[in-house]
């Protein structure tokens, strides 16, 4: 999954196919309102799953506690539930949802490194790879950007969920040199004891439709959230973000300044004066990307030829590196910029290069590539504020983890 790659590209993102992005029309069950649920006994789930999935004691997907600060949404019509992101989490880690039963969504976007992937680009079926960078997955519900994968292809998570199932290098149901389609899979997943378990406890039967993977992976991918960082702890003790964080050092609060101040330039696109402007694409508190940014002058392919000026979104900038400061996975839809002095020094000196007609305004002011004549200060100081998104829990808590283990 891509650019959201979401595999995000998954938390690369459910809702199409029989039902529309919008609405939902399958008739829910008593255990889909996110409260207690009906006993019952499933030996499917309890061979398949042990006590790791347990449909009478759910997780708690639906009802997590975030900073009141935090308003961005995109859940649009499919709020998340306990019973659907329980769901979700199964579907996420199966790899039955592969042609050859080798790949999951898990396999591009691993739990230890938010969601994300180490590689370049990711491993597909039959040797197959991505063809860009998996994106990390973490708050994908929090930001105004209703679109998914890096190109934005995707109107919503609920569609791009089940497209990489359909990539012919991803996961291989794509109907192409004698693979089976979607249908397919919706029929061996029907033929899975635990699938008939559970969703007959979600929805009341156990018919599996696209809409309802798309709907149920979507609701698990939105519960992922990140809130326990540093910034948060700071942000939770003062008014708005531009004034000091009691607990951040005076570097990690230059560094916030320089990311949240608007830049001036002169008539070269050198910067006279100001801060980076990081917070005009990336805006704190979310640290979500603007729905209108365009091209950010990363134009090359992952894995193939040629330039692509067509990427214009970005997973959050939370948890781009874990609590020990370390970078979860290479960055932009190459993978190209390993380090965070790689992306801000790439920020620093922009080139408008031929054939890229998509740069965004904000890089090249008066025409031309923007130049912020950054001091090592300046860079050790925003390094040291970006590394205070990384937050805790969200590497570990089990109702995010792997069910089949």
């Amino acid at each position: 999954m891509n650019r959201f790659s979401l595999p995000f590209a998954l938390l690369g993102l459910i809702i199409l196919g029989a039902v529309s992005c919008s609405k939902n029309t399958d008739t829910p069950s008593n255990a889909d309102t996110g409260s207690t649920s009906p006993t019952g006994t499933y030996p499917n789930i309890s061979t398949a799953f042990g006590t790791t999935i347990n449909l009478n004691s759910l997780a708690n997907y639906a009802n997590q506690a975030k900073p009141n600060y935090i308003v961005k949404d995109n859940t649009g019509a499919n709020p998340i539930t306990n019973a659907k992101a329980t769901l979700g989490r199964v579907l996420f880690y199966d790899k039955s949802l592969s042609i050859n039963n080798s790949i999951s969504c898990s396999s591009c976007h691993k739990q230890q490194f938010a969601f994300g992937d180490t590689a370049l680009v990711s491993s597909g079926v039959v040797g197959g790879l991505t063809g860009r960078h998996s994106m990390r997955l973490v708050n994908s519900r929090f930001g105004t950007e209703a679109k998914f994968f890096w190109d934005e292809r995707a109107a919503t998570l609920e569609q791009q969920t089940t497209q990489p199932i359909q990539d012919h290098a991803e996961m291989g149901f794509s109907g192409q040199a004698g693979r089976g389609t979607l249908a397919t899979l919706l029929t061996k997943l029907q033929g899975i004891g635990y699938y008939n378990e559970l969703f007959k406890f979600v929805y009341g039967d156990i018919t599996v439709t696209e809409a309802r993977l798309q709907e149920s992976l979507a609701q698990f991918i939105r519960s992922i959230q990140s809130f326990d960082s540093k910034y948060d702890a700071g942000r939770a003790q003062v008014n708005n973000d531009n004034q000091p964080f009691p607990n951040f050092s005076a570097l990690e609060n230059t560094g916030k300044i320089l990311f949240l101040t608007p830049p001036n330039f002169d008539t070269q696109g050198n910067r006279i004066s100001g801060g980076l402007g990081c917070n005009g694409c990336h805006n704190a508190p979310e640290f979500d990307i603007d729905p209108n940014t365009r091209n950010n002058g990363i134009i090359g392919n992952a894995n193939a030829a040629g330039i692509d000026v067509t990427n214009t979104r970005a997973p959050s900038l939370r948890d781009l590196v874990n609590n020990a400061g370390v970078v979860n996975s290479p960055m932009m839809h190459t993978g190209a910029l390993k380090t965070l002095q790689n992306v801000i020094g790439h920020y620093g000196n922009i080139t408008i290069a031929p054939g890229n007609n998509n740069l965004d305004n904000r890089l090249r002011p008066n025409g031309v590539g923007q130049k912020l004549q950054l001091t090592a200060n300046e860079v050790d100081a925003v390094v040291a504020f970006i590394k205070t998104l990384a937050g805790t829990n969200v590497y570990t808590d089990a109702k995010w983890g792997n069910p089949f283990k």
